[in-house]
């Protein structure tokens, strides 16, 4: 049976500094062509609005003379139409959501810093957000009820999403399905850089919205970052990427299902497994990724993926593979080793957690209710998954009594002068003698 072959092998402690470095260290910065390209279409939007979007959609996807809002009865008469199985799915899934993610909604702070100072910060859901949801060769319903569903559940008080249109003219039946069942608000049949940039700005037809949301290619990530100075995003990413922790008890078929689940959807994907132990599970595992991918339609992307990104590592330890799973920062960290559940709560940075073998990552993907858009490329660091609190923004208000003012003001003119401004100073000085 042919294995696939995987990047980086053997025990992680004997990779040499350019393949650690080429482990860890996952761009996700595009190139400077995209960069270009995307800048192109970004002026030509905020400057032409419509027709500029109309003009990059035929160019890009093959569509011309197509409306660029679409219907919603045409998004209700594709929901009426799906199958019984994908639509009751889709529901489970869209009730868990909103679930999981009302209850993350943030709630108002009140400090009292100092008798007669209090500092309070109160949440306000964003009035008008945009959701991008990919399209093209695939249909990805379960990113709208992600992007929809936690808005909705946050008080939004429009969500608008933008689909690339299809050879119809329209985004997938699945999308529109999916559209209606979370309650998107408006959607249109715009793709690619040319949405970032209609949703930014706003046009004719597309009105200009508080904040982006949504995963895509990497001209939609160049776009929104290039947007992010007009408009809130809700974090860079890159491919799909997966560590999986497991030892002698883990099932190889299962380290093998996790790893061609991530793998699948990109060759620039990152599947990668530390096996921890004396006697790591190695060739089993090898076996079973060769068994499991043989004959798949994705075969070759993920055997593009293992070959370029994959990663079949040993370590002496758990304790090793706390270390580097927090210096990785996978988008996804599935814990299949004996007694993850006691060592879950180290595994710190990770975009989405995964304990025990029956946690599979597709489960998070769909169903469990928490959202799929996550950090990848190690941005696990400094950013969080989409949550509600994505959905808001915050205001900070202010009282200080005439007491307390006269107590404040003879320190706070002094850090004042000594940041050389005077009229600061003078500000609180006239609270000083009252």
């Amino acid at each position: 049976m042919n294995r696939p072959p995987v990047r980086f092998q053997g025990p992680l402690a004997r990779l040499s500094p350019e393949q650690r470095h080429a482990l860890i260290n996952r761009s996700a910065a595009a190139p400077r062509d995209v960069r270009a390209a995307v800048a192109t279409v970004l002026e030509g939007v905020r400057r032409r609005g419509d027709v500029a979007v109309r003009e990059f959609t035929a160019r890009f996807d093959r569509v011309a003379h197509a409306p660029l809002e679409i219907d919603l009865a045409v998004c209700r008469d594709a929901l009426a139409k799906l199958p019984p199985a994908v639509r009751s799915a889709l529901e489970r899934a869209a009730r868990n959501i909103e679930r999981v993610h009302r209850a993350g909604r943030p709630a108002p702070t009140v400090v009292e810093t100092e008798p007669g100072v209090t500092v309070e910060r109160r949440p306000y859901p964003l009035k008008r957000v945009g959701v991008y949801v990919p399209g093209g060769l695939a249909a990805y319903p379960s990113s709208v009820l992600m992007g929809v569903v936690p808005a909705k559940a946050a008080g939004v008080r429009e969500v608008i999403v933008c689909s690339p249109p299809g050879m119809r003219g329209v985004p997938a039946p699945a999308i529109l399905a999916a559209a209606s069942l979370a309650g998107a608000d408006r959607l249109f049949g715009i793709g690619g850089a040319q949405a970032i940039g209609a949703m930014a700005y706003g046009t004719d037809t597309v009105p200009p919205v508080d904040r982006i949301v949504g995963p895509g290619n990497v001209y939609v990530m160049e776009a929104k970052l290039q947007v992010s100075d007009r408009v809130g995003i809700d974090g860079p990413a890159g491919p799909s990427e997966v560590l999986v922790i497991a030892d002698q008890s883990t099932d190889p078929e299962l380290v093998a299902a996790e790893l061609i689940a991530q793998a699948e959807h990109d060759p620039d994907a990152v599947a990668v497994a530390v096996l921890v132990g004396e006697d790591p599970l190695v060739e089993p595992i090898e076996s079973a990724l060769a068994r499991q991918i043989q004959g798949s339609p994705r075969e070759a992307i993920v055997r593009a993926a293992l070959a370029a990104r994959g990663g079949l590592l040993t370590v002496p330890s758990v304790e090793d593979a706390v270390q580097f799973a927090n210096e990785f920062a996978p988008e996804h960290l599935w814990l299949g080793f004996d007694g993850a559940a006691g060592q879950a709560d180290r595994f710190e940075v990770a975009g989405a957690v995964f304990i025990g073998p029956s946690s599979a990552v597709a489960f998070g993907d769909y169903l469990t209710g928490a959202n799929h858009v996550l950090p990848t490329s190690g941005l696990a660091r400094g950013y969080s998954g989409l949550g509600a609190p994505d959905f808001f923004r915050w205001t900070t208000y202010q009282t200080v009594t005439p007491a307390a003012a006269s107590r404040l003001a003879g320190d706070t003119a002094v850090l004042a002068q000594a940041e050389g401004l005077p009229g600061h100073a003078r500000a609180a000085q006239r609270w000083e003698a009252r």
